[in-house]
């Protein structure tokens, strides 16, 4: 196959699946007026109560301004909120208001279904598969190109 041609379905496919991912994905948090990523930091929040915005940012390797954005919106709806952490004050804690744990709560289930009915259509092997090589590319051209 020509490089050219490889360009050709790579585009195909893009056009056609990969920029509908993230749709696909955030189905189940729309209704809770949440992106798939703002669900993530809020379940981040859920498992560690002594979470910062400037952890989230380091694990994720994005920017404090990427994450200031998703938590200014979780504020605003109500699912977070931040404290000052005792043992450093230039430090802000995130905890899940009652209602955000409630909307984590309803939501991994829902998430965890949609994954398993992915599974189910597309196979563990297949699934395995594609995250190797997505894995792969991640480390081989996403690292390489940001350096």
């Amino acid at each position: 196959m020509k490089d050219s041609q490889l360009l050709d379905e790579y585009v195909e496919l893009y056009m056609s699946s990969i920029k509908y991912v993230e749709d696909l994905v955030s189905e189940p948090t729309q209704a809770y007026q949440l992106s798939f990523e703002q669900y993530l930091i809020m379940k981040e929040i859920a498992d560690d109560n002594s979470v910062s915005l400037i952890d989230i940012a380091k694990k994720r390797g994005v920017t404090r301004g990427a994450i200031s954005r998703q938590i200014r919106v979780l504020l605003k709806l109500d699912y977070i909120t931040q404290e000052i952490d005792p043992d450093d004050r230039r430090r802000l804690i995130l905890n899940l208001t009652p209602s955000g744990q409630k909307t984590v709560e309803e939501l991994n289930p829902k998430i965890h279904n949609r994954f398993a009915s992915w599974m189910e259509t597309f196979g563990k092997e297949n699934a395995k598969q594609m995250l190797d090589l997505m894995n792969e590319f991640r480390h081989k051209i996403m690292v390489k190109d940001n350096q």
